[in-house]
């Protein structure tokens, strides 16, 4: 969807004086009534980085021009009646949005037009919401660690498959980054992250599950999907491999753009970077304060950050050293934060009383 990146990768001794010459821009939403009543809760770029996506706690979903600040020139998405706690886009397409809300259904918009195409009851609140690569697929996590996979149809609306019931509390999830969906990677309470083959399987037979048989990168390559389970069947996950990556929940995960590595946020406020060559550990950042909510990678893969809901300020590593190249001082913690996903270092973030804001949104030298 999105094209090449239009530039090369700036180098990590030449970062921070460049970085430094980035100018942040605010995102002011007037709907604002108070301290607590609009806190942003998720954001995330559309494929193209042309466009934002704010998340709130009033239920409201805001779609920001990152080049025109003004509230006249975004648009408020509105039908959610709880909380919004994840919102997602459809990696090809620029204008399709999924959204989940502690109402309990997750809904899919049409951007462009400004409506709500669908619909889907979950039975719960939704906690989170992925997409498969290709489109084809979205993945909700509910609050009840049950996973309802909606199939996106071309020609016919979305329609829930069969829920997936899960032994441990699930936080996050995210499907192999290129082609059709085969391998799930999911966040536990556990302070692990399984990888599963996807579809789900109808037998009950379970792969290992302490370790599991070795995988290397091909794991998160593309193939052949299997045939989907018929629906009304008792399905469940494959667990392939056991990734045991913190000493308490693992929070939130996201793989890098050239998928060399894997960083995962735990509550124990460590951000873990796996090489998904031989799914070994090369090196844990350290410098949040509290449970990592977000991880991100630059678009060339070179540098991550991570927030929190505690303490303050976001810092910069470069993923194959761990060195702490920039930070971002925020006068507030900052729990949602994310790179510009096509050839730009800005970041979003979320956190601060004035709205959602973008360091290199208002011009720089980077």
């Amino acid at each position: 969807m999105a094209p090449a990146p239009p530039r090369k990768a700036v180098p990590k001794d030449r970062f921070p004086a460049l970085f430094a010459s980035l100018k942040t821009q605010t995102y002011h939403d007037p709907s604002t009534r108070g301290p607590g009543s609009h806190t942003i809760r998720t954001i995330a770029w559309n494929p193209t980085g042309h466009l934002i996506a704010t998340g709130s706690s009033d239920r409201s979903i805001r779609i920001w021009n990152p080049d025109k600040p003004q509230v006249k020139n975004s648009t408020e998405l509105r039908g959610h009646t709880g909380a919004i706690q994840r919102v997602a886009w459809n990696p090809t397409k620029e204008a399709e949005l999924a959204s989940v809300s502690s109402d309990g259904t997750c809904r899919f918009w049409d951007v462009k037009t400004r409506t709500c195409i669908a619909t889907i009851q979950l039975g719960d609140e939704g906690v989170t919401v992925g997409w498969a690569s290709d489109g084809s697929l979205a993945l909700v996590v509910r609050r009840d660690d049950i996973l309802i996979p909606i199939h996106l149809h071309p020609e016919s609306t979305p329609t829930a498959g069969n829920p997936l019931p899960q032994s441990v509390q699930t936080n996050q999830t995210i499907f192999n980054p290129v082609g059709s969906p085969t391998t799930l990677l999911l966040t536990t309470g556990e302070g692990s992250v399984k990888i599963c083959s996807w579809p789900p399987s109808a037998t009950t037979a379970a792969a290992a599950t302490n370790g599991g048989t070795p995988l290397h990168h091909s794991t998160l390559a593309p193939s052949r999907s299997s045939t989907p389970v018929p629906p009304g069947s008792s399905v469940s996950l494959q667990t392939l491999h056991t990734l045991h990556a913190h000493t308490s929940a693992c929070i939130s995960l996201t793989l890098s753009p050239t998928s060399r590595y894997l960083a995962i946020g735990g509550s124990d406020a460590l951000i873990s970077l796996y090489d998904t060559h031989d799914w070994i550990c090369r090196r844990t950042l350290s410098s949040l304060s509290g449970s990592v909510k977000t991880v991100s990678f630059s678009w060339d893969g070179s540098y991550v950050i991570g927030g929190s809901d505690e303490g303050t300020g976001i810092d910069i590593a470069h993923a194959e050293t761990g060195e702490i190249v920039a930070r971002i001082e925020t006068s507030m913690p900052a729990p949602c934060v994310s790179w510009h996903p096509n050839g730009k270092y800005w970041i979003a973030y979320s956190g601060d009383p004035a709205g959602l804001k973008i360091v290199g949104a208002a011009g720089g030298g980077l």
